[in-house]
């Protein structure tokens, strides 16, 4: 059976306003469940992958305004706690997807620990978006009071960043790969998976940042051997000069492609840049392919009939 790699971006999951309420969040897991379903009909196995920006920064400020009644959890067990908030969605989800059309593979969530090196430059430079947006005056203010690093995300307004190491390796990832023997349905790295450093003698101690989703996907699905790493958006295809008249939507491109329109600057960083990067190092590494594509195109996309698919070479 053909293995794929399923990566959910964490702002799909907030709603088309970015409140990020649980009925949001829900409605997004079964309405993707039902694209996955179609998949494991067409004879795929998967693993599914998930963002968490908005969740674990909406977390962080839950934390830290009602620190003065219990006490607050550092930034890597908030990670941990909203693998387990999406996981359950979308594990409950699917369950109820699979009964209705009477298939019967396990489904499991599982929390998963990611190794960054403690010394990554990230952690003196954060870039990570995570959390909701703000106005100009209000972002100011939070900088000041709570010693913030604030930017500008797009047009859409300002949010808190953190540090977003690299992925080094995945901790659980001979489980996940004997779940997946096992006929199990997997969600796993959720929200880039929880930073982790190793020390002298082997010990994990987390640490403080929200690791970038595509990069621990493109991780996982090398480590666990995928044919498919399926990147799931906002937009159906990756565009060159993307919102702009001159806007040209891309099909199907080589992997030397991709390198050129990123360096050409067509990938901005804070969005489709990962992305792509993801879809280089995966292809590089062995990868057959990346399809990049929105959500409710997920099955057409996989099949070449929607999205974007970027391979090693055009047959």
């Amino acid at each position: 059976m053909k293995l794929a790699v399923v990566a959910f971006g964490g702002n799909a999951f907030s709603g088309d306003r970015n409140h990020g309420t649980h009925q949001d969040q829900s409605a997004f897991a079964k309405e993707v469940s039902e694209e996955l379903v179609k998949l494991v009909e067409s004879g795929y196995r998967i693993v599914i992958t998930h963002g968490n920006g908005p969740q674990v920064g909406n977390l962080m400020l839950q934390q830290e305004y009602a620190s003065c009644t219990a006490p607050p959890m550092p930034t890597d067990v908030c990670g941990a706690m909203t693998q387990g908030q999406i996981g359950y969605l979308i594990v409950q989800a699917l369950r109820n997807h699979l009964r209705k059309n009477n298939i019967d593979n396990p489904v499991a969530a599982i929390i998963t620990q990611v190794v960054v090196d403690e010394n990554d430059e990230a952690f003196s430079n954060p870039t990570k978006f995570v959390g909701p947006f703000f106005d100009k005056k209000t972002a100011d203010s939070l900088a000041h009071k709570k010693n913030w690093k604030i930017e500008k995300d797009s047009d859409r307004g300002y949010r808190r960043v953190v540090p977003s190491p690299k992925p080094v390796d995945i901790v659980e990832k001979k489980e996940i790969a004997d779940m997946i023997e096992r006929g199990f349905i997997v969600v796993a790295c959720g929200g880039g998976g929880v930073p982790v450093v190793r020390g002298k003698n082997g010990e994990l101690r987390g640490v403080s940042g929200v690791i970038d989703k595509d990069l621990v996907s493109e991780k996982l699905a090398t480590l666990i051997g995928a044919e498919t790493l399926a990147i799931i958006t906002p937009v159906d295809k990756i565009s060159l000069f993307f919102g702009t008249r001159r806007q040209v939507d891309l099909e199907k491109i080589t992997i030397d492609e991709a390198e050129k329109y990123l360096g050409e600057g067509h990938f901005p960083p804070g969005s489709m840049g990962p992305k792509i990067e993801a879809a280089i190092s995966f292809l590089r590494k062995g990868g057959k392919r990346v399809v990049i594509t929105s959500a409710n195109s997920t099955v057409k996309a996989l099949e070449g009939k929607k999205g974007t698919e970027i391979v090693n070479g055009m047959n």
